[in-house]
């Protein structure tokens, strides 16, 4: 999709239709071949600078065109995934490119960063090139901060279920598991980011005056939070994973000390049976001889039994082996 945004004083960004006018910004997401086409016949760069921010693997990085005087920033910005995806949250290229005439940017997927940088306050016309690309930097590092807090929120949520219900269900560690890669996938980003706001800022090629310089150390301060807080949580969510392990280990530990111990307990009556049952002779036979048919035999050996079972009992309720 193809949008054109023109600045109008006093008002700020506003739909400019169709014609690709100098001091616009360009919108590309999920673009056609066509629009690909368009774009690249109106402003002279690399065709590469639009074709490459598609690709979803793509790094983040500076590239610059001598020959055009324009520049590409490839930064990863946040996005929440698809219903169909497991992982709730991923990460994305976005490509900025600045040309003397228009700041273009472009984008494989649908991502909540157009509309949250169209909300902002302080906005800046396009036609100032460089401010208006850091300010779009500045709102991806505010929308991951944002996603971060509800990760965080999310995370809380699990363990609380896990804590109330006191069973540790496969779908809950599973939910927790794919925040954790919703983490590992911010991180890295966040961290690749990062290395990109800092060479900007040493990147004496791109004509940077100081007051842009300025802001963007603001931009990297607002990345620097993010990763630290992606870190944060990444740590966090680790040692809560490492901890529900050992409750699970703990858990089965219990269940089969419980169940041996009442193995134990059972098996000790079994084998008295098992004793008088065999065709020997055996004590207590002459109590009961094979004509009178009497039962005193008989309870005698059930009596011994519970005896034993419940000697056996007390010693593991003495011991807390139950």
């Amino acid at each position: 999709m193809l949008t054109i945004y023109k600045w109008v004083p006093r008002t700020g960004l506003t739909d400019g239709g169709t014609e690709l006018t100098p001091g616009c910004w360009v919108s590309l997401t999920e673009p056609t071949p066509a629009e690909i086409e368009k774009v690249g016949d109106a402003y002279d760069f690399p065709q590469e600078f639009l074709t490459d921010p598609l690709d979803k693997d793509e790094r983040a990085r500076v590239e610059i065109d001598e020959d055009s005087s324009a520049s590409l920033i490839v930064i990863r910005v946040p996005c929440k995934s698809d219903s169909d995806d497991s992982v709730p949250y991923t990460t994305t290229p976005f490509g900025i490119i600045i040309t003397p005439n228009a700041v273009i940017t472009v984008c494989a997927r649908q991502t909540a960063l157009i509309d949250e940088f169209r909300q902002m306050r302080r906005l800046c016309p396009p036609y100032d090139r460089h401010r208006f690309a850091f300010n779009i930097m500045l709102r991806a590092a505010t929308l991951f901060l944002r996603y971060l807090r509800e990760i965080g929120d999310d995370a809380d949520k699990i363990e609380r279920n896990l804590h109330l219900h006191q069973a540790l269900k496969n779908d809950s560690l599973i939910d927790l598991r794919d925040l954790q890669k919703a983490l590992v996938y911010f991180t890295t980003s966040l961290t690749s980011d990062e290395i990109v706001v800092s060479r900007l800022g040493h990147m004496r090629q791109l004509g940077i005056n100081e007051d842009d310089l300025d802001f963007l150390d603001d931009v990297a301060i607002e990345y620097r939070q993010a990763l630290e807080m992606s870190s944060i949580q990444t740590n966090i969510l680790t040692g809560t994973m490492d901890s529900f392990a050992s409750v699970i280990s703990n858990n089965l530990n219990v269940v089969m000390k419980s169940l041996t111990s009442v193995t134990i307990i059972f098996m000790l009556p079994t084998l008295i049976s098992s004793i008088y049952g065999m065709n020997v002779h055996l004590p207590l036979q002459s109590l009961s001889p094979p004509e009178s048919h009497s039962l005193l035999a008989f309870f005698a050996i059930m009596g011994v039994s519970v005896i034993l079972a419940l000697g056996a009992v007390f010693f593991f309720i003495k011991r807390k082996l139950f």
